[in-house]
């Protein structure tokens, strides 16, 4: 077997979105989610919205090999992946000095929250247009506009619990945001509030949107198939 993948620091991030479910086999389902847990995998099932996938998966691990494991056992069970985003958790570079503890949160995050089944995930880059170039301003001034974005997230602390891994290099937008809310109109005044920053209303490039609701994958079984 080949050596384990693993970052410097913090886990791998793979969301997987699927349709098939009401071909799949579920059984094979649960013992691929099983695997992956016995593997120190966290596996975060999610009940899909709307037509873009049936069923989501938010999986983390510290080898990319067991990442690709668990892929391998889904479309093993029937289920045809339909879109997937890669990432890793980080420190973003404007929150180098953070407590231990938070730092610890942010890289080894352990989910799902219990109280938060509402969630949806996007990818989103800023922007390098002419006057609008993110990679061009001071770090200072950077560091100051992200300040002020995060002031605005930690109006929702209670009710959002919002985890933002690094892709840049690794896929085709520059972090992923996945957001755990305790009601679905949490998710909607969150991200409507945080675009009226100026490090979003000017800077930010959203991708696709994916909502759904966390559940456990024999609910999952007994809902979709």
């Amino acid at each position: 077997m080949s050596d384990p993948v693993i970052p410097s620091e913090g886990w791998g991030v793979l969301h997987l979105f699927c349709k098939g479910a009401q071909g799949a086999d579920w059984a094979e389902v649960a013992a691929a989610v099983a695997k992956a847990e016995t593997d120190e995998v966290q596996v975060i099932s999610v009940a899909m919205l709307g037509h873009k996938a049936e069923v989501g998966f938010m999986v983390l691990a510290a080898d990319w090999w067991k990442l690709r494991d668990f892929q391998t056992r889904i479309t093993a069970a029937r289920l045809e992946i339909v879109d997937s985003y890669v990432s890793l958790t980080e420190i973003s570079e404007y929150a180098a000095g953070v407590p231990e503890e938070m730092r610890n949160m942010r890289l080894y995050p352990e989910l799902p929250p219990d109280d938060k089944p509402a969630w949806c995930f996007y990818p989103m880059s800023k922007r390098r247009n002419p006057g609008q170039n993110w990679f061009n301003l001071p770090f200072d001034e950077r560091k100051e506009l992200m300040y002020g974005h995060g002031k605005s997230g930690r109006a929702f602390k209670g009710r959002i619990l919002q985890v933002i891994t690094g892709s840049t290099g690794i896929d085709d937008y520059e972090w992923g945001v996945t957001l755990f809310g305790q009601f679905p109109d949490d998710l909607k005044e969150v991200v409507y509030t945080m675009r009226f920053d100026e490090a979003s209303s000017d800077y930010a490039e959203f991708g696709p949107f994916y909502s759904g609701i966390v559940a456990p994958v024999s609910e999952l079984a007994d809902r979709l198939s």
